[in-house]
């Protein structure tokens, strides 16, 4: 599994510099929307794996390789967490360091948004990373128009929540459970479909 994780790593080495700068720009800019962004599109990282994969006919050589079905898969999902609690952490981190050096002026990092965007992200990857495995990047063209709609999206709907929340995120505070439970829920469903539909193809 990690020697799948470090494949992953090194064909995206150049998008992950690109992501990180990413995440920098967007931590830097006051609003819940742009921390949100920032945490909900590492989920779109295991999708350039993918794509990758499927150019240089990753497939055809995995299955020369002691690699089952579920190792495969299971290492996508797994780089996508990692992504997103990477994302998730870096975002704590620099907006803790702005609200300090410029105090009243940036307010601190919001632990509620960033865990719903943390659950909001796994949601995303259990939606769509089955339909990547079921019809492949090349061909599942509306699914990445269905990732870039629903960072947009979730993105938005996070930053709503958070402007009208009240007695101090109340409104926030009662959506982590439930979107938790969906992210659990949805993860357990997920799975195993994926590595039905990535076991059919690489037959």
């Amino acid at each position: 599994m990690s020697a799948l994780l470090l494949k992953d790593y090194y064909v995206i080495f150049r998008q992950m510099k690109i992501f990180l700068l990413l995440i920098l720009v967007f931590s830097c800019i006051p609003g819940t929307f742009y921390s949100t962004f920032a945490v909900v599109y590492a989920s779109m990282l295991p999708y350039t794996a993918l794509a990758y994969d499927e150019r240089s006919r990753w497939d055809q050589m995995a299955a020369m390789m002691p690699y089952s079905a579920r190792d495969v898969v299971l290492s996508k999902y797994l780089f996508g967490w990692i992504a997103v609690a990477a994302s998730a952490a870096a975002t704590f981190v620099l907006q803790t360091i702005l609200s300090v050096i410029w105090l009243s002026d940036v307010e601190g990092p919001s632990i509620p948004v960033i865990l719903l965007s943390v659950c909001v992200a796994v949601c995303i990857l259990d939606i769509t990373l089955p339909m990547m495995f079921r019809f492949g990047v090349e061909k599942g063209r509306l699914a990445m128009f269905l990732i870039i709609f629903l960072v947009c999206a979730s993105a938005g709907g996070i930053a709503t929540i958070e402007q009208s929340s009240l007695d101090g995120g109340l409104y926030l505070s009662l959506s982590l459970v439930p979107a938790a439970i969906a992210a659990v829920v949805l993860t357990v469903v997920s799975i195993p479909l994926a590595i039905r539909f990535y076991g059919r193809r690489s037959r």
